[in-house]
């Protein structure tokens, strides 16, 4: 590692997701010897116990408790302990890493999130919902714990890594770049139509169903929205989203005297992955460059608010404040669900999450304590659920 000041004991939760991949990955490249604390999967114990039988974790967890016996029968003889259940993902994530990377997706990557952030680790965060859910929460806790939280999305690392802090007020705005997901020139009603197959074909990267959804739909772009503005103190009147089809612009920081600084690079996550991981050094690896010869021009247009409505969604969401990111999130997962299962129709997604929000008193909230964040965010998922399910059942019985 010579004279870099990196990490040493780590953990990965979500170990076998497409981010948690890149992380291994990332490692192997690099070279890495690491004392690895813990690594989670949700269901994919095969995977899981693949891992494991290469890192050697201290204790491999599987969420699904009754994968346990599988994950134990493979990994018998090894040494490595084992353990299943959502207690057990945050007993990893509370654990002494220095560094934990958290590559759960959805809200149940809020709890070992939190958890994460009061051990004091750097937490490399790949969790759009714990920031969405909890976002003041876990700054605020991880800033008291003498950790910090990186962000690991490629917009936000780019906007965190030519974002200068000290020059923060002097900051006009953040541009979020989006590929516009498989639908950027579809007509509103080809999306109307649109099949399970066709929104999960991202055209860049290959990513679980779910993010590739919320892709499909910006919803995506709208929860990164919210996370940017958390992260980086920014009303959202400074944020924008513009659609960048090659993705070699992340995200841009222009400043008061004009001046847009911009991170550029392939549409790999392993790059903004090591940079989370060795901050603020660089780590060496044999990283793919960019070519901006072969790249071909770069071109980039407004998302259509007609055709992207989640967008102007997650706007009004993080302007209402209180519980609405939340409910938003919440719903937009149940509804993201539905469309998967094949259930409701691809514009029906963002219509569930408007209506949810209509439906549900957005004033009625208090500022919670930091201890009862989870708690409070729970809350607020399980009855948006509940709402948007029985949206959603309304739809299928018209």
């Amino acid at each position: 590692m010579g004279t870099l000041n990196l990490p040493r004991k780590v953990s990965v939760l979500g170990s076998t997701g497409s981010i948690g991949v890149s992380t291994l990955d990332l490692f192997e490249q690099a070279g890495l010897e690491l004392d690895v604390v813990g690594l989670t999967a949700g269901r994919n114990v095969a995977r899981l116990a693949e891992q494991a039988l290469r890192w050697r974790p201290q204790v491999a967890v599987i969420e699904d408790e009754s994968l346990l016996p599988e994950l134990r029968e493979r990994l018998k003889g090894t040494g490595i302990r084992t353990a299943a259940g959502a207690q057990a993902v945050s007993d990893v994530a509370a654990a002494d890493a220095q560094w934990v990377m958290s590559a759960i997706v959805g809200f149940a990557g809020l709890a070992p999130t939190l958890a994460a952030a009061r051990s004091g680790a750097i937490v490399a965060l790949a969790n759009k919902e714990s920031l969405v859910c909890a976002g003041p929460s876990l700054l605020r806790t991880a800033r008291r714990a003498g950790g910090m939280v990186i962000p690991v999305d490629s917009e936000h690392s780019a906007i965190f890594q030519v974002l200068d802090p000290k020059a923060a007020d002097q900051v006009s705005r953040l541009i979020l770049t989006s590929s516009g997901g498989p639908f950027r020139d579809a007509t509103r009603a080809q999306m109307a139509a649109a099949t399970r197959e066709q929104a999960l074909a991202h055209p860049n990267f290959s990513m679980g169903a779910k993010i590739s959804i919320d892709s499909a739909t910006m919803m995506n772009k709208g929860l990164e929205v919210i996370e940017a503005a958390y992260l980086f103190a920014m009303p959202p009147e400074r944020i924008e989203v513009l659609v960048h089809p090659q993705q070699i612009i992340h995200s841009l920081v222009e400043y008061a005297d004009g001046s847009t600084l911009a991170q550029l690079g392939p549409p790999d996550m392993r790059p903004p992955i090591a940079c989370a991981f060795a901050w603020p050094d660089r780590l060496p690896w044999p990283a793919p460059k960019l070519d901006l010869v072969t790249a071909g021009p770069l071109t980039f247009q407004h998302p259509d608010p007609a055709k992207f409505p989640a967008l102007t969604i997650a706007k009004q969401a993080l302007a209402a404040g209180g519980r609405a990111p939340a409910a938003m999130n919440a719903a937009n997962e149940r509804a993201v669900a539905a469309f998967l299962d094949r259930r409701i129709g691809f514009l029906d997604i963002p219509a569930v999450v408007a209506e949810t929000l209509e439906r549900m008193d957005r004033t009625a909230d208090r500022t919670s304590p930091d201890d009862d964040a989870v708690e409070s965010a729970r809350h607020t998922d399980a009855e948006a659920r509940r709402v948007a399910d029985d949206i959603v059942s309304g739809l299928c019985a018209a």
